[in-house]
């Protein structure tokens, strides 16, 4: 059973007066990347082989995610009479797919696999806690802090998972480390400037670069520094270090200065 559900949303309380096009835009996109989750959750259920617990709970989030697709996909038709979801997200499918058919870790180890999932789940639980606190709009406010608390619920189920398979493959600190940035770089892949081109355009032909910077440029702009600190500190937990004291308090710093940076830089080049 899902942890809420489209009727549990104030769909009748929908404001078009305060409706922002930017976030439209947003919002469009994150409806691709959510609603794409049953490809992720096939590729999981391969990796986990044999662990019957573990691919009934990804086939779980899997449903989750694709309800925040569908549910965000519904309110971005009622904020733009012109977009279709079901039209644009197989756009999306033509042109982005992952590969359903692999049976081991991209990241080398189960456990590699596990803290892969949590850095995702802290880049989305930002973003709709983010989104929320930025639209004035009371219904999409409603839906990004329902999706917001699956996001951290789904952080933490992950986290609990990689703490059994740590156990069992005690992989390095270092190696978790990397997994971590590893996934951190991967943010500026395909996935994400695809979903908003596909989303978005409006004919044109799909440029990675302006599309990328299209996105950043708007989703940049929603987060302030606590939400960042606190990412910083779910990623270190998840690293197996110390989610507070002087590393965490110089990487919060660090991250906040380099996300005002490409804000700034993103401005600047749009000028």
């Amino acid at each position: 059973m899902a942890h809420w559900s489209p009727q549990d949303i104030p769909w009748e309380s929908f404001d078009p007066a305060r409706v922002d096009a930017d976030i439209v835009k947003l919002v469009k996109a994150a409806a691709m990347v959510e609603k794409n989750s049953a490809d992720y959750a096939t590729y999981l259920c391969n990796v986990f082989a044999g662990d019957a617990a573990f691919q009934k709970a990804a086939r779980h989030w899997a449903r989750e995610e694709v309800q925040h697709g569908d549910v965000l996909g519904r309110w971005a038709e009622m904020a733009d009479a012109d977009f279709d979801f079901p039209a644009r997200f197989a756009t999306f499918q033509r042109g982005y797919r992952i590969d359903v058919e692999r049976v081991s870790s991209v990241r080398g180890s189960r456990a590699g696999e596990l803290v892969a999932r949590c850095v995702v789940e802290v880049g989305t639980s930002s973003y709709y806690s983010a989104l929320g606190d930025a639209v004035n709009e009371p219904v999409l406010k409603a839906i990004c802090g329902r999706i917001a608390d699956d996001e951290f619920r789904h952080y933490k189920l992950f986290h609990s998972y990689l703490q059994r398979y740590q156990e069992a493959e005690r992989p390095s600190r270092w190696a978790k480390v990397k997994v971590v940035a590893g996934r951190i770089a991967e943010s500026d892949d395909d996935e994400l400037s695809y979903a908003y081109w596909a989303a978005n355009n409006q004919g044109e032909p799909y440029d990675r670069r302006a599309s990328a910077a299209a996105y950043e440029g708007l989703a940049n702009g929603l987060y302030n520094r606590r939400i960042v600190g606190r990412g910083v500190a779910m990623t270190l937990d998840a690293a197996g270090l110390k989610a507070d004291g002087w590393l965490a308090r110089a990487l919060s710093a660090l991250a906040w200065r380099v996300m005002q940076w490409r804000r700034w830089r993103l401005a600047h080049a749009a000028a």
